[in-house]
């Protein structure tokens, strides 16, 4: 049975070591945050408190909602299927191009309105006939203990379990965290030291270690998702490089999405990405081997669609979210020629389709 915490408490976090100064520092992620007595790490939900650290945000959401897979975005993940999605506040990232800040930058606790229990969750995602649960808006890696012990109940129900997560951790608690996760959705948010130093206030190569790391020694299913921002990170040169990067390090195989940025947060200044950019960056990174390169975030049923990287028909015809025709087999074969179509797949029953509904959790008594 999983211990059931009041979420006004603050909850033990693991990963931290104290430092002979007497503070305390995270190992969490790669930014070692080194806190004194009070002081919140920089993703703001973890503190010390009384010489140890704290997870802040255990048992507190921003909300919940059931989405359709696609939305993580996972095509090749149980195409169809619903997944109960929630996150917290906060971020070990400062991403000044950010589309969920009012989440992940949040400084604010009272946005934290829900409140639920492991248990909880997973007995409701269950009660909604979901596939999954996600753990999304902001990246869980920061409430690491709160979607592991989720995670264990999820399981424990027969549920599938997803991070969508920018993957900067450090390798520990990594192997922990997505020792828990069926699959994950990976931003990988560009592709030079410099972009991510400067937009993002981390490194690329923490990154890079994370998913070699996933795809080589776990079984978790993985997908990637770059945003594309005019001016930024969307030259062909770095397309090109990240795609090779892909192929070389992860295989032809692991699905990427190219993702339309709009105006938002700190860069309200650069415009939206022009549909084409994504396109061409699509036409890219297939010219480079991957079989299975998506665009988002823009109207394009050819980039939204899977097709067979041996005949060449496509397999999941999509429209934004809603799958039009579904012709793999059971085991996630071509339904034209037989050839294996990667990720994780079932007997097709029909899909959620491309609603979004949220939900409300009534906890369960504390025990």
């Amino acid at each position: 049975m999983i211990e059931q915490a009041d979420p006004k408490e603050n909850y033990p976090a693991r990963y931290w070591h104290s430092l002979p100064d007497g503070r305390v520092q995270c190992d969490l992620c790669p930014r070692d945050c080194r806190l004194h007595e009070g002081q919140r790490a920089a993703c703001f939900v973890r503190k010390m408190v009384d010489g140890k650290m704290v997870l802040t945000t255990y048992g507190r959401s921003s909300g919940f909602c059931i989405d359709p897979v696609e939305k993580k975005p996972l095509n090749h993940f149980y195409p169809g299927s619903s997944i109960f999605s929630f996150g917290t506040a906060g971020c070990n990232l400062a991403c000044k191009f950010c589309q969920n800040w009012d989440i992940s930058k949040s400084r604010d606790s009272d946005r934290l309105m829900d409140s639920a229990s492991p248990e909880d969750i997973a007995r409701t995602a269950a009660a909604h006939q979901c596939k999954s649960v996600a753990f999304t808006y902001n990246d869980p890696v920061i409430f690491a203990e709160y979607a592991m012990d989720t995670a264990d109940a999820c399981h424990a129900l027969g549920l599938q379990t997803v991070a969508v997560t920018a993957g900067y951790i450090h390798a520990g608690p990594g192997r922990e965290f997505f020792g828990k996760m069926d699959a994950a959705n990976v931003d990988l948010k560009g592709f030079s030291d410099d972009f991510y130093v400067k937009l993002c206030g981390g490194h690329l190569q923490p990154v890079l270690d994370t998913l070699v790391y996933l795809h080589h020694e776990t079984p978790c299913w993985v997908e990637l998702t770059t945003l594309l921002i005019p001016g930024h990170n969307d030259s062909d040169a770095e397309i090109e490089a990240l795609s090779k990067w892909v192929a070389q390090e992860m295989g032809p195989d692991v699905p990427l999405h190219f993702t339309a940025f709009h105006p938002d947060w700190k860069m309200e200044d650069v415009p939206a990405t022009p549909p084409a950019t994504l396109s061409n960056a699509r036409n890219i990174a297939r010219a480079n081997g991957l079989h299975y390169v998506y665009t988002g975030n823009v109207h394009d049923p050819e980039g939204d669609s899977t097709y067979c990287p041996s005949c060449g028909q496509a397999v999941v015809v999509r429209d934004w979210y809603q799958i039009e025709r579904y012709q793999l087999t059971p085991e996630g074969k071509c339904g034209h020629c037989g050839t294996p179509i990667a990720g994780r797949f079932a007997a097709w029953t029909g899909q959620f389709g491309r609603q979004r509904v949220p939900v409300r959790i009534h906890p369960s008594p504390p025990r």
